[in-house]
């Protein structure tokens, strides 16, 4: 018995050779990327608790656009994968297409909706008490941040329509250094533009998103270039402008699949914003410690985030090449590892949380609210691993509908019904709110254990093409 169980989720050297290979060079750009945001963080928290609050809130609202923007293009990234273990280059092209199309209407639709009403989202998040700290102030600093952050967003949208094809069709190194060289800069000039200086004004939070944009171009401009001068890498991207013009029925099946992750995407995204302003009724002092918790659970997520990427791309490239049973084989030893993996990560966290709320220029208040999200959200990490393994394995397949249920669905129908009553209704301590809401994610996990074994996801979605 044991055996059998070490031979269905262990791995010999060269399987986890090639996991790390596809996995590391992810969690190295991710882990990057949210190691700035979280030293951003901590730049604009030594400023005070409203600013720090303002930027949190402003970059909940975003992420929902940046979900909905790796949602637009995850459905036609599911054909990439798929075609580039089919080697069919004119068929990544057509994908690619797609992907700028889908990146530019949910990057117009962001646009108009932040500047518009962006204020009157900001305000959802300060109806609870002040605690202390200045909610009109908190609101000033959220739609100056705001405002310079918008700038930002073609970039990201076209860095993401690269990079995201690159990963697909296995170059994970480039973005990864891309990713490298953006850090660099935002590091820079958070330090010059914040604290004001080499002579510069001090501009608090418009500095910080000053940083963030000018760095965002940086790493769009490297992937972008990288990606041309190499067409020999990359034979895909030789004339892949000649035309924006996708096969109309190409598009629709792109769009057919793609919709129920676009749509899942959103739905998830705003329910994470939905969530956060359930807790945030309880005060400023709960937005301000769930900040802080929430980036440094940013920086340990990296490595079952890196191993949710490692299954789209390594099954998917197995289904587009017809190996069902390796594709199976191979996604059990992978969610195998990622669980294992993060109940190491989840011990440093837990390690690490009396420690990291004091580097921040806040209450006392903010600071133990941060420790006991910190600690919650560590116990709760493997658990996040299997859910996260879980849905790319769905997704690689196609199954787009089922992650749809799968994802948001739970999300709206369970999640936000416990944590607004819970919030609203009773006076259970906040942190004990927000646990609740995770334990309810264990239905998920049964659910996500048995559509995989069961293998609704072995399909090959692009081999009427071939």
């Amino acid at each position: 018995m044991q055996g059998k169980l070490k031979k269905k989720f262990i791995g010999d050297r060269a399987f986890y050779k090639m996991v790390l290979t596809v996995a590391v060079p992810i969690m190295v750009q991710n882990g990057i990327t949210n190691f700035v945001g979280l030293l951003d963080n901590i730049m604009v928290g030594q400023v005070g608790t409203e600013q720090m609050s303002g930027v949190a809130i402003v970059n909940q609202l975003l992420m929902v656009y940046y979900l909905c923007v790796f949602g637009g293009l995850a459905g036609a990234g599911i054909f990439t994968a798929q075609y580039y273990g089919q080697k069919s280059d004119e068929g990544i092209r057509h994908t690619f297409r797609y992907k700028v199309w889908m990146a530019l209407i949910l990057t117009g639709a962001a646009v108009a909706v932040l500047l518009f009403a962006g204020e009157g989202l900001i305000q959802t998040y300060l109806s609870g008490s002040s605690d202390g700290g200045d909610l009109e102030a908190a609101l000033r600093h959220g739609k100056e941040y705001l405002r310079v952050m918008l700038l930002g967003l073609p970039a990201f949208m076209m860095l993401q329509v690269y990079v995201s094809t690159l990963r697909e069709c296995g170059e994970t190194i480039v973005p990864m250094k891309a990713g490298i060289a953006a850090v660099a800069v935002n590091l820079c000039l958070n330090y010059v533009l914040i604290y004001g200086k080499l002579g510069l004004p001090a501009l608090g939070v418009v500095g910080a998103a000053v940083a963030t944009v000018v760095s965002r171009y940086v790493e769009a401009a490297v992937v972008i270039f990288w990606t041309h001068r190499h067409r020999e890498k990359n034979p895909y991207i030789e004339g892949v402008y000649r035309t924006l013009k996708v096969p109309l029925h190409l598009a629709g099946k792109y769009f057919v699949k793609g919709a129920p992750l676009l749509i899942n995407e959103t739905m998830w995204s705003a329910g994470m914003a939905v969530l956060i302003q359930c807790y945030s009724i309880r005060g400023l002092n709960v937005v301000a410690g769930l900040n802080i918790a929430n980036t440094i659970n940013n920086v340990f997520n990296v490595v079952f985030v890196a191993m949710g990427d490692a299954v789209a791309i390594i099954i998917g490239q197995l289904l587009g090449a017809g190996k069902m049973e390796e594709a199976r084989d191979t996604d059990n030893k992978i969610i195998a590892f990622s669980v294992a993996s993060c109940l190491g990560v989840a011990a440093l966290m837990a390690v690490i949380a009396p420690l990291f709320p004091r580097i921040y220029n806040t209450s006392d208040g903010v600071k133990a609210l941060a420790v006991q999200f910190i600690l919650a959200q560590a116990v709760f990490m493997p658990q996040a691993a299997f859910m996260h393994a879980t849905y790319f394995t769905l997704r690689s397949g196609g199954r787009t509908i089922v992650t749809f249920l799968f994802d948001s669905v739970f999300v709206w129908c369970v999640s936000i019904p416990v944590a607004y009553m819970a919030s609203r209704m009773t006076q259970i301590p906040v942190v004990a709110v927000f646990a609740m809401v995770q334990a309810a994610d264990l239905v998920k996990c049964a659910i996500g254990f048995v559509l995989v074994k069961k293998g609704v996801w072995l399909q090959n979605i692009v081999v009427k093409e071939s």
